[in-house]
C-alpha cells in the first residue's frame, strides 16, 4: 500500500497522472512548530522542506504501519522574507508585491517512509522571478485565483492564472509544484514497485 501525506489535490493529481496507485491521507502536524525547531538548529530553508517532508510521512506512518508513505514539503525563500501560505487576500498581495522583481527559491522536498522508518529523502530546487506588475494584473490574477491561492506557499500557483505575474522559471517543473516527481519515481521503482504497475490498488 502507498500512501500520499498529503491534501494537496496538485500532488494528488501529478501521481494520478503517472499511473500510480495510493491513497490520500493528510499529516496532522505543527508544520510552523517543526519549523521553528529545526530552523533553532541551524537549518537553512532547504533543509526546512526535507524535514517537514519527513515529518508528515512518519505522522501517517505511525497509524499505518505497513504502508510506505509519501511525505512532501516545500519552502519558498526570498531573501530575509518570511513567506508562509497567505490567511487572506490581504497577505497574499502583500507577499507578491514583496516579491515581484527579486528571485526566489522553492524548494520541495518529499521523503519515503515505512513502519516509522525513513527509506529515502529528497529535496529540490527551483528559482523564479515575479515580474514587477502593475495594480491591475495583480488584481485580475487574485480575482481568478479565488481561494486557491490560500493553498500555496507565496500565494501564488504557476499551474494556474498566476502563471501571468512571472518573468521566468529556472528549474523542475515538477519540483514548482511541490513534489520533485522524477526523483520520487525512481525511488518508488526501488522501494515500492507494485505502485508503478497496471492495476496496482
Amino acid at each position: 500500500m502507498l500512501i500520499l501525506a498529503s491534501k494537496s489535490q496538485t500532488r494528488k493529481t501529478l501521481l494520478d497522472n503517472a499511473g500510480i496507485a495510493f491513497s490520500a491521507r493528510p499529516a496532522a502536524v505543527d508544520e510552523r512548530s517543526i519549523e521553528q525547531e529545526v530552523s533553532t538548529s541551524g537549518a537553512d530553508k532547504k533543509e526546512v522542506a526535507g524535514a517537514l517532508a519527513l515529518a508528515k510521512a512518519q505522522a501517517v506512518s505511525a497509524a499505518n504501519p505497513a504502508a510506505v508513505v509519501i511525505g512532501a514539503d516545500q519552502t519558498l525563500e526570498c531573501g530575509d522574507l518570511e513567506v508562509h501560505k497567505p490567511s487572506t487576500r490581504a497577505d497574499a498581495e502583500a507577499q507578491l508585491r514583496a516579491m515581484a522583481g527579486r528571485p526566489h527559491q522553492l524548494h520541495a522536498g518529499v521523503a519515503l517512509v515505512k513502519d516509522g522508518v525513513r527509506l529515502w529523502q529528497h529535496v529540490e530546487t527551483a528559482t523564479l522571478l515575479i515580474k514587477n506588475f502593475t495594480d491591475a494584473e495583480l488584481e485580475t490574477v487574485l480575482d481568478l485565483e479565488g481561494d486557491s491561492i490560500f493553498s500555496s506557499v507565496g500565494g501564488y500557483r504557476l499551474e494556474g492564472p498566476s502563471v501571468r505575474l512571472f518573468a521566468s522559471i529556472s528549474g523542475d517543473y515538477f519540483t514548482i509544484l511541490g513534489l520533485p516527481l522524477l526523483p520520487l519515481i525512481a525511488a518508488l521503482a526501488q522501494f515500492a514497485p507494485e505502485t508503478l504497475k497496471p492495476g496496482a490498488a
